[in-house]
């Protein structure tokens, strides 16, 4: 009797063994970084995002968010994806050019008047088809591109009103070919630099000030050391999630189609509650001494013209203007 309990509890101690086995292998991590800091508007949106998946997974997904950085820079966390590494990145569509080049076009300056205007665009089977692109040819999959950080505006220390003023000003930009040739067109001189060090590039004069949008501006505290922001508008920062192809095909179907779900869910409620963030950060910043400035922005929309050219997609442009019944 003692012979067959012994037998027993082995038999059920190794079915225990591999039902914990299989149970471990059924849970998945995700790890999110991005450059904002905790505090900004699209990192609480990821974290809002990591609570639902967490809750609708039943535990089975667990998404950790890093902010500030601390997995990396953008390009890093990116290349680790398309390795297999379990990560994935807040970007924009000027570092998935780097890529597929014409998705760049979407963070042209003046390309798009509004957050509609860019969701159309991603919602167009042109776009689609950069989509299947990424993963197929880059393995880079796109989980989400309809988040949204608000339009981008100039943050100086002397009053930007015209293209003009922009001249001799080194302004701190995203480090892709889209953004620079666009900030270069309207006068300024680009400079890529990380976004955790703008403050202190700002405060030493290497910079003279950036462009950036109020949900980031804010919380990293750009208003202490730049006087003024111009209201241009130039840039319409759609934000994208992207991961590894190989990870997110090692997932389960239901958790596949559980991510893509839930992250376009979040991202099209975040965009929805940005403009009120965005109102209420500027409103902040004038309350701590910031002065805005409401320029006439069409000499900025003439000055990007020849940017369109430069690049080759002046073209492509009009096609996506059309697909999406967008007039000039």
């Amino acid at each position: 009797m003692k012979k067959v309990l012994a037998v027993f509890l082995a038999a059920a101690a190794m079915v225990g063994l591999t039902f914990g086995q299989l149970e471990a292998a059924d849970k998945y991590t995700l790890r999110i970084g991005t450059s904002q800091t905790d505090q900004a508007f699209i990192t609480r949106a990821y974290m809002t995002l990591a609570d639902r998946l967490m809750e609708k997974s039943g535990g089975r997904l667990e998404v950790k968010v890093f902010p500030a950085g601390q997995l990396g820079g953008d390009e890093d966390i990116l290349e680790q994806a398309i390795q297999g590494a379990p990560v994935a990145v807040n970007t924009d569509a000027g570092r998935t050019s780097a890529y597929v080049k014409e998705t760049g076009i979407l963070m042209m300056a003046y390309f798009a008047d509004n957050y509609d205007e860019c969701l159309k665009v991603t919602q167009t089977e042109t776009f689609k088809k950069w989509e299947q692109d990424l993963a197929t040819k880059h393995g880079i999959r796109v989980l989400a591109f309809n988040f949204y950080d608000g339009p981008r505006h100039f943050m100086t220390n002397k009053p930007i009103n015209t293209p003009a003023d922009l001249k001799g000003q080194r302004i701190r930009t995203i480090g892709s070919e889209v953004c620079v040739e666009s900030i270069a067109a309207m006068g300024a001189t680009p400079v890529s630099m990380s976004w955790g060090e703008v403050y202190n590039g700002i405060q030493s004069k290497a910079l003279d000030g950036c462009e950036a949008q109020n949900t980031s501006t804010y919380p990293s505290k750009i208003y202490e050391v730049a006087k003024y922001q111009s209201k241009t508008g130039h840039f319409q920062l759609m934000q994208a999630l992207l991961c590894g192809e190989v990870w997110f095909q090692s997932l389960p179907q239901d958790l596949q189609q559980l991510l893509l779900d839930t992250a376009r869910e979040v991202g099209a409620e975040t965009a929805a509650q940005l403009v009120a963030a965005s109102e209420e950060s500027e409103k902040a910043m004038v309350e701590a001494g910031l002065t805005v400035i409401e320029p006439d922005t069409t000499p900025f929309k003439e000055a990007v013209k020849p940017a369109y050219d430069k690049l080759g997609f002046t073209e492509l442009r009009e096609q996506l203007y059309k697909e999406i019944g967008k007039t000039k």
